[in-house]
């Protein structure tokens, strides 16, 4: 969708993502190898009591939905930053589902704008477990 055709407040939902024991041990051991990630017996001694989701395997898993229903499509030039906020745990066996809200425009000039998209992410009991706030470069449409 060009960056012409979008409007603050478009939102769109993303399909669950579940979060596997596995998923979560390979991407931290990885990416992310802490103990709070890997080591179930350490895990159990820390304030969550067991293995949790590294934080942006936990996102990662809730944009690959996104990326599903993006708004942009084949209009998207690039990204420009991207700001996660963790907010709750994300354990094993949790179901995260997303949504993607645009909550800025800005025209940069004749050939595309800049385009700020919140996804807030829900486990399966409703709660907010993180947010992030992406900016992308779109396409206009050139006269």
């Amino acid at each position: 969708m060009y960056f012409d055709d979008l409007k603050i407040g478009m939102s769109v939902d993303t399909a669950p993502a579940t979060i596997t024991k596995e998923k979560m041990v390979d991407f931290a051991c990885d990416y992310d190898n802490i103990p709070l990630h890997t080591d179930e017996e350490y895990a159990k001694t820390t304030l969550f009591g067991k293995l949790i989701a590294p934080g942006v395997m936990s996102f990662m898993s809730v944009w690959a939905k996104y990326l599903e229903v993006d708004f942009f499509g084949e209009e998207l030039l690039a990204g420009k930053s991207t700001k996660i906020e963790w907010l709750k745990p994300v354990f094993a066996d949790d179901v995260l589902t997303g949504k993607a809200t645009i909550t800025d425009l800005v025209e940069r000039n004749a050939k595309n704008g800049l385009v700020e998209v919140t996804i807030e992410a829900y486990n399966q009991n409703g709660e907010l477990v993180l947010t992030d706030v992406t900016e992308a470069i779109v396409k206009r449409r050139v006269p």
